[in-house]
């Protein structure tokens, strides 16, 4: 009640503070030791509220820091100012006689080609997490999100979808040709082109041990959420934890998705489906 009485302005210059401050003190400040990648529309936000409950997670200044996408031109140090200093961390350490983890969340970081290689350089022993959702609910799901953030303007998935490959077309070349292109498109109406995961694995697999990514269906996590939260915990060497309450954070209640689209885009996926779960050896054959 009180914080919502201070004027904007004041909230904003403290705001300014408390991120000079953190740059300021960048040098100071840790690296994550683990990051969940993505997928976008697949549970990312709320499995990181659910870690950073825990007591042994230090939370990043924002959930989704987006340095190794878009904003890496910034610098290391812009990117440990949204991380607790290694003074804190020394002394809960000392307090709590526990190791103190720090993490962030930016669903973006799977798709974007640039990003594997820039983590393995700044973070080689960095454990990775990936959510994937059925492409064709994650796709759907990401068109009601770009409606709602006002990026899309198309006014149906159906047309959207059937104009993605002419909004991507030569969209990946420029930023493989320019590590500094930003592509708009790419970023914002990808929506079937995110949902072929097994070329965006095999990219991070490229640079990272296949033990250092822990891959989940986001079906599983919100089906067994307190097994597959065990399951998160154990990979992060985190002792196990009950939550208090299993909150479904980012959720969106969306229009029903026609059925012949359903359909269709089921039977685009199957192929790259079956090829990721055959490279996998675990079943990601989502209907």
């Amino acid at each position: 009640m009180i914080k919502s009485l201070i004027p904007t302005f004041i909230k904003e210059f403290i705001w300014q503070s408390e991120q000079f401050w953190r740059r300021q003190t960048g040098g100071l400040r840790l690296l994550p030791n683990f990051i969940i990648i993505g997928a976008q529309r697949c549970g990312t936000t709320t499995l990181y509220h659910y870690l950073v409950q825990h007591p042994q997670v230090a939370e990043a200044s924002v959930k989704e820091v987006h340095y190794f996408d878009l904003d890496f031109t910034k610098g290391t140090p812009w990117y440990r100012s949204h991380f607790i200093t290694s003074i804190y961390k020394s002394y809960i350490e000392r307090v709590t006689k526990r190791n103190l983890l720090v993490g962030e969340a930016s669903p973006y970081y799977i798709f974007h080609p640039h990003v594997p290689k820039r983590v393995a350089q700044l973070l080689p022993s960095a454990k990775l997490i990936l959510l994937l959702r059925n492409p064709v609910d994650r796709a759907y799901s990401h068109y009601y999100n770009e409606i709602r953030w006002g990026f899309e303007t198309v006014s149906s998935f159906e047309k959207a979808i059937d104009i993605e490959a002419e909004r991507l077309a030569g969209e990946v070349d420029k930023m493989m040709a320019d590590e500094h292109y930003y592509s708009y498109n790419h970023h914002h109406f990808s929506y079937l082109a995110r949902g072929i995961y097994l070329e965006q694995v095999e990219r991070w697999l490229k640079f990272f041990d296949r033990e250092q990514l822990l891959i989940l269906k986001s079906e599983d996590f919100y089906r067994q959420t307190p097994a597959v939260f065990k399951q998160v915990l154990d990979f992060l060497n985190l002792p196990t934890w009950e939550l208090p309450n299993y909150k479904n954070y980012n959720r969106a209640d969306n229009p029903k998705i026609a059925p012949l689209t359903r359909k269709r885009l089921l039977d685009y996926f199957a192929p790259h489906n079956r090829r990721l779960t055959e490279y996998l050896g675990d079943n990601f054959d989502f209907n």
